[in-house]
């Protein structure tokens, strides 16, 4: 647990005498209600009266719903004090984020000050739409956020209180009412906190430890101390003997290859025979061995390196197999359970979405009859007619459990498929590519092993990185003679993984196309 905190009163804050004001920033699924309406219960149970109010956000994740509370003492008999529906920039006293870009939103729109407000976020993530539809990494910076919070901030109080609510069995609500309160910012004591929630009367027992532990953390601050390196933990292999000692031997083949490329051949050969068997596994190391031999120690290995990662991904590639494959396995239930905190009383419906295109169904067919098909215009048109359209599944039953599980053991057949083909096709000449720049350009020929990141995914998204990784390779292909190829090849990678439409791709070739 990290725990970031400046300014460090232990009683509450002096000038919040008068009329208190409390931000929060919340979305859906993160009880940002149910933190109100506790915040509004203790201070009216402590003499005080209290207004809240809330906007919601667009959706989801582009944008919270602003909550906000107003409170001050009130004395009987006096006139309930008129209070404000909105908090106003530089007019905040607590400011309670539930997630880490949300205490960014609140510093930009001006609630949070140097002069007067207390910050407590929590430090993880729910990353927005616009993050996740970045091909490459396009997660914002938590670090930058955090050093504009310690400037923008009176105080700050800052951890991952939803890890802290998940491991107490409860949900983030409940760990930040207890970092306000072990915060000291508001003038009741932590009686009155936990009556509250014992009012609410659903969950109770949950969300008291929840509370109690984000009190401790809030009311005695540890420095950050970084963790301990973990053991990579050792996979335990089950089955037949055989099989057994064949895996035995490939893992054995795996760990005598130089060290920087047998740290990444291990995962990739477990990853390949995962999504096949013990002979794909062999042709694995048999396509690293080609890659080996091309390589040398005075480059560090570098090439085999980064070759061990993409060849293991490229051949692990996404059909309908392997999803019908994932989509069935024991521990991805046991992990959705999990995520969903069901327990043993509750039952658990699942519907998976499927929307498969002509392709994908003739990537399943025989590859010479597949081909065929896939040539004819007025077959595509009919197979998607019949199979372009969304389905969906539900795979808490047994018919589309057992239509799934079928499908996902298909394995046997893969290698005999049209998309297995295709992309051993595409495996090739992509190393065949990269491979023959090694004695020209060293570094050309790395970048063109890491442009395989470009392709990832199932069906269009699949389509889309195929479409951006052949821009690229035929770019670089123009300019290979330069003595800036690499360089422009990783500016190229780049600009691809930029965005969806490909819109800096675009610029990157133009670019290229004007010296090229």
């Amino acid at each position: 647990m990290s725990l970031q905190e400046t300014f460090s009163p232990r009683q509450a804050d002096p000038r919040l005498s008068g009329i208190i004001k409390l931000a929060i920033l919340a979305v859906g699924g993160q009880g940002g209600g149910v933190l109100t309406g506790w915040i509004e219960d203790v201070a009216r149970s402590q003499g005080y009266a209290a207004q809240a109010t809330s906007v919601a956000g667009v959706s989801q994740r582009t944008g919270a719903t602003v909550y906000y509370v107003e409170m001050a003492p009130q004395k009987p008999g006096e006139p309930v004090p008129v209070f404000s529906l909105m908090p106003a920039p530089g007019d905040v006293d607590i400011m309670i984020t539930a997630e880490m870009m949300e205490a960014g939103r609140a510093i930009i729109r001006g609630f949070v000050t140097p002069d007067r407000t207390t910050l407590i976020t929590s430090t993880h993530r729910a990353l927005a739409v616009s993050e996740k539809m970045v091909p490459g990494d396009g997660i914002a910076s938590s670090d930058e956020v955090m050093a504009a919070a310690e400037i923008a901030a009176r105080r700050v109080i800052a951890a991952d209180f939803d890890a802290l609510a998940i491991r107490n069995g409860s949900v983030i609500s409940a760990s930040l009412f207890g970092a306000l309160a072990g915060a000291a910012i508001l003038p009741f004591p932590r009686e009155a906190f936990e009556a509250a929630i014992k009012a609410g009367g659903k969950g109770t027992e949950a969300s008291l430890k929840a509370f109690a532990a984000a009190f401790d953390i809030a009311a005695n601050p540890k420095p950050d101390v970084p963790p301990e390196p973990q053991a990579t933990p050792q996979l335990k292999v089950r089955g037949p003997a055989r099989l057994v000692a064949e895996w035995d031997r490939l893992a054995a083949r795996a760990a005598a290859l130089p060290a920087p490329v047998a740290e990444l051949a291990l995962p990739g050969l477990r990853k390949v025979v995962d999504f096949q068997d013990l002979r794909y596994g062999e042709e694995y190391l048999d396509r690293l061995a080609g890659v080996l031999a091309r390589d040398d120690a005075a480059h560090g290995w570098v090439l085999s390196r980064e070759a061990a990662k993409y060849i293991a991904n490229a051949l692990a590639y996404d059909d309908i197999i392997r999803v019908a494959d994932l989509k069935t396995r024991a521990r991805r239930f046991d992990r959705i359970r999990s995520e969903m905190r069901v327990k043993d009383a509750n039952v658990l419906q699942l519907t998976e979405f499927f929307h498969p295109r002509a392709q994908e169904i003739v990537g399943m067919f025989p590859a010479r009859l597949g081909a065929k098909l896939e040539a004819d215009p007025k077959w595509m048109a009919r197979l998607t007619r019949w199979f372009d359209k969304g389905r969906r599944l539900r795979t808490d039953s047994l018919p589309a459990f057992l239509t799934l599980h079928i499908l996902g053991g298909l394995k046997g057949w893969r290698r005999r498929t049209l998309r297995h083909a295709q992309e051993q096709a595409h495996l090739s000449h992509w190393l065949e590519t990269a491979l023959a720049e090694t004695n020209r350009n060293y570094d050309l020929a790395v970048e063109l092993i890491r442009c395989r990141r470009l392709i990832k995914g199932y069906s269009d998204t699949h389509v889309r990185g195929y479409a951006k990784f052949d821009r690229v390779l035929a770019a670089t292909a123009r300019i290979a003679t330069r003595d800036d190829a690499a360089d422009w090849c990783r500016r190229l990678r780049e600009a691809a993984l930029q965005d969806e439409e490909g819109k800096a791709l675009d610029g990157a070739i133009r670019t290229i196309d004007s010296f090229a």
